[in-house]
């Protein structure tokens, strides 16, 4: 709509008395460039639409990382293998009293389909070995619970030489769980941290 030049003006508030000559009026648009009328004109704000929104109505659009990363998370596969006394609190986890399927959590006895690695126990250095060959023939991508103190640090056999000083010595550990032996509301935390990373981790390298 097209301004004339009666519309690009308004009158200043008359604070004279009545009967008073009145003010000049103020012009909105200066008059000397009538042409800048149609371009100062207020555009018609129309809200746009997807193009797929038109044509497949109700369909959510969501980054493909965040679909992977919400995926993995939901469908984790642990290794099932125990060191020592803390695995008997990782097989209470896996029972009907807990039970870790409601998340998605399902055990599997082969390293080629696994992808979270539970360190349940103490590594001596003889086992060490068997243990890193488990985590090289699991598939990109795994993480790893380390799961107890003696997993963690040794715990009470700290002292000893053959004990390894820690799991991460050998494998990249992604989750600590505390405890000597931790209870299993202790590893359902450590999963649910576990997913909590993996969706954080959704936009890096690999993810």
């Amino acid at each position: 709509m097209a301004l004339t030049p009666a519309d690009t003006t308004e009158t200043a508030p008359s604070t004279a008395e009545p009967g008073a000559p009145s003010e000049t009026p103020i012009p909105l648009i200066p008059l000397e460039h009538p042409a800048e009328a149609p371009r100062l004109a207020p555009v018609e704000q129309v809200p746009g639409k997807a193009l797929y929104k038109t044509a497949l109505p109700g369909v959510m659009q969501v980054p493909a990382d965040l679909v992977l990363a919400a995926a993995r998370k939901s469908s984790l596969w642990p290794m099932t293998f125990g060191l020592a006394c803390c695995a008997i609190e990782m097989i209470a986890t896996y029972m009907a009293h807990y039970d870790l399927d409601r998340f998605g959590i399902v055990p599997w006895p082969s390293p080629r389909q696994s992808d979270v690695m539970i360190v349940a126990g103490t590594v001596t250095k003889k086992m060490a070995p068997s243990v890193k060959l488990l985590y090289e023939q699991m598939p990109n991508p795994k993480w790893v619970i380390s799961m107890g103190a003696c997993a963690t640090n040794g715990g009470p056999y700290t002292r000893y030489d053959r004990v390894l000083q820690g799991v991460d010595k050998i494998v990249p550990v992604d989750i600590y769980v505390p405890g000597c032996p931790p209870r299993p509301e202790a590893l359902m935390d450590g999963f649910v941290a576990l997913q909590e990373l993996i969706m954080e981790e959704r936009k890096g390298t690999g993810a």
